[in-house]
C-alpha cells in the first residue's frame, strides 16, 4: 500500500497544482505536498488491515485535494482587509482605529525613501519624529514630544528614564490592567521604579498622596481609567491639586490619559474625556497617551512634556528598542494634519463613526436591507440597537444605532457568520438573538454596497 504513494516530484508535476505554485511559490507548495503525503501515509498505516487498498491514482487525487484544502486555509489566514460590521468602532482584534484616506496615502508614500531622520534644510541627521514636534506644540502647548510604538512602551520608557530606583506614588484605584493581561504593576517592576500605592480602590484623597511622598519619591503617576469606571462612593483628587502637590514637594507629575484624545468628546455629547492639551495646560510634567484610540491614528505611544524631561527620555537606551517605524510616523503625521486644519471630525474615521447620528445609520441600514431583500433563504430586517466604542475607550458609553439583522433559513447563524468572515469580501459581523447582525456604526459609508455584496455572495444553504 505504501509503495502506491506517489513521490513528492510526481505530485509537484501534477498540472492541477500549477496555479497554486504560481500564486504561493514552489517552496510553499512542496511543503504542502510533503505534509499531505505524510498524512495519507499515516492513514494507510492506521488502516493496514483493510483488504482493499486504494489505487495509486486515487491516492494522488486525495493528496491533491489535501493540498488544495491547505492552500484555502492559508488564504483565509492571510493578513487582509475586511469590513468591521460588529458595531465596535475601536475593535482591538480588527486593528482599532481605521486610518483616514490621507493617512493611508501617507503610508504608501513613505514606503519609498523619505526624510525619516534627515533635515532636508541642513542635510544633517535628526532624531526620529522631529518633523511632528511643531505640530504637537501647536495642538497641545507642550515643549517637546517623543513617539514610541504603543502607550505601554511609553509608560515603561518614561518610568525607567525618569524614575528608576525611586518611588512613584499612584492610587490603588488606578492600577489598571490593559488587554492581554498586561498590568501596570508588572510595568513598574520592569522599569525599575518602585511602586507606592496609596488610598483604596474607590477613594483616594490628596492627603494620601501627601503622606506618601518622601525623600525617595520621584513622581506622582496619575492614570485615567479609560477602560473601566468606578461609580458610587468614589473620590479622586482634581488634576490641578495633584500638580500643585507635586510642585510643593519637588516631584514630577506624570499623567497617563489613556485613549489619547485631542478632540473634545464632551462637545459632541460624550462623557468628558481628558485630552493632551488639557493635561499640558493643567501643568503635567509628562503626558502619555495612545495614538490608535480616540486620536484616530496608527498604533503608537505619545509622550509630551517639558523639554528637559523629553530629552532625557529620548536619550535613554530603551528608546531605540521601542521607537516607531516610518510608516507609523507617516500615518500619524497625516492624522495630526487633520486636527491642525480643524477638519478631524470630517476626515478621521473614528470620529466620523462615533459622531454619526442614529438617523443616518437608520437610513444606511434600510438601504443595505433593501439590497438584500430579494434573497429567499434569508430573513432580513432593520433593528434599533446600541453598540460600544471599544478599544478600552469610553467604557460606559452606549452608541445608539441600527443594525441589519440577517436570519438564514437553511444554515445556522454560526455557519453563516463563518462564511461571511471567510468569503471573497470578508465581513466580521456580530451574532446576537440567533441572528447575524451587521452594525453600520463601525462601517464606513463607502463600504455599504460592498457589505451588501458580501452577503449576496454567501451561499445561504
Amino acid at each position: 500500500m505504501l509503495r502506491d504513494l506517489p513521490s513528492v516530484n510526481e505530485v509537484a508535476a501534477n498540472p492541477a497544482l500549477q496555479e497554486l505554485t504560481d500564486s504561493y511559490g514552489r517552496i510553499q507548495v512542496l511543503d504542502w505536498i510533503r505534509a499531505a503525503i505524510n498524512s495519507v501515509r499515516q492513514r494507510l498505516l492506521a488502516e493496514a488491515d483493510v483488504p482493499a487498498p486504494a489505487s495509486r491514482e486515487h491516492l494522488a487525487e486525495e493528496i491533491v485535494e489535501a493540498i488544495a484544502t491547505a492552500a484555502e486555509l492559508t488564504e483565509r489566514s492571510h493578513f487582509r482587509k475586511l469590513i468591521n460590521a460588529t458595531g465596535i468602532v475601536l475593535h482591538t482584534s480588527l486593528g482599532r482605529a481605521p486610518l483616514s484616506a490621507a493617512a493611508r496615502q501617507a503610508v504608501h508614500d513613505a514606503s519609498a525613501a523619505c526624510n525619516l531622520e534627515v533635515d532636508l534644510e541642513s542635510g544633517l541627521r535628526r532624531y526620529r519624529g522631529y518633523q511632528l514636534e511643531p505640530v504637537w506644540q501647536l495642538l497641545t502647548g507642550c515643549e517637546r514630544a517623543a513617539i514610541v510604538n504603543n502607550n505601554a512602551a511609553a509608560t515603561l520608557l518614561t518610568l525607567q528614564a525618569l524614575c528608576a530606583g525611586r518611588e512613584v506614588v499612584i492610587s490603588r484605584g488606578e492600577l489598571i490592567e490593559i488587554g492581554g493581561c498586561f498590568r501596570l504593576p508588572d510595568i513598574f517592576q520592569l522599569s525599575g521604579a518602585v511602586l507606592r500605592e496609596v488610598g483604596t480602590t474607590n477613594r483616594t484623597r490628596l492627603s494620601d498622596y501627601d503622606r506618601a511622598i518622601g525623600p525617595n519619591t520621584a513622581a506622582i503617576l496619575r492614570v485615567h481609567p479609560s477602560n473601566y469606571r468606578v461609580v458610587g462612593f468614589v473620590e479622586r483628587p482634581e488634576h490641578h491639586a495633584l500638580v500643585e502637590l507635586a510642585r510643593r514637594h519637588g516631584v514630577l507629575l506624570i499623567d497617563d490619559i489613556g485613549s489619547g484624545a485631542l478632540f473634545d468628546m464632551a462637545a459632541v455629547g460624550f462623557a468628558d474625556e481628558p485630552t493632551f492639551q488639557q493635561s499640558v495646560a493643567a501643568g503635567s510634567d509628562v503626558v502619555l497617551g495612545s495614538g490608535d484610540k480616540l486620536l484616530g491614528g496608527p498604533q503608537c505611544g505619545i509622550v509630551l512634556g517639558k523639554a528637559g524631561l523629553i530629552e532625557q527620555i529620548q536619550q535613554h537606551p530603551l528608546a531605540r528598542a521601542v521607537r516607531i517605524d516610518k510608516l507609523t510616523l507617516a500615518a500619524l503625521a497625516a492624522t495630526l494634519d487633520s486636527y491642525v486644519r480643524d477638519v478631524a471630525e470630517k476626515e478621521i474615521p473614528t470620529l466620523m463613526m462615533l459622531c454619526c447620528p442614529p438617523e443616518e445609520l437608520r437610513r444606511r441600514a434600510n438601504a443595505v436591507a433593501s439590497e438584500l431583500g430579494g434573497i429567499g433563504d434569508l430573513e432580513v430586517s432593520v433593528r434599533e440597537q446600541s453598540s460600544e466604542v471599544g478599544g478600552g475607550s469610553l467604557p460606559a458609553v452606549q452608541l445608539p444605532g441600527f443594525v441589519v439583522a440577517v436570519r438564514p433559513r437553511q444554515v445556522t447563524v454560526d455557519q453563516f457568520a463563518y462564511r461571511l468572515r471567510t468569503g471573497k469580501i470578508r465581513v466580521v459581523p456580530r451574532i446576537q438573538q440567533q441572528e447575524v447582525w451587521l452594525d453600520l456604526r463601525s462601517v464606513m459609508p463607502e463600504d455599504d454596497s460592498r457589505l451588501a455584496l458580501a452577503v449576496r455572495l454567501v451561499d445561504p444553504r
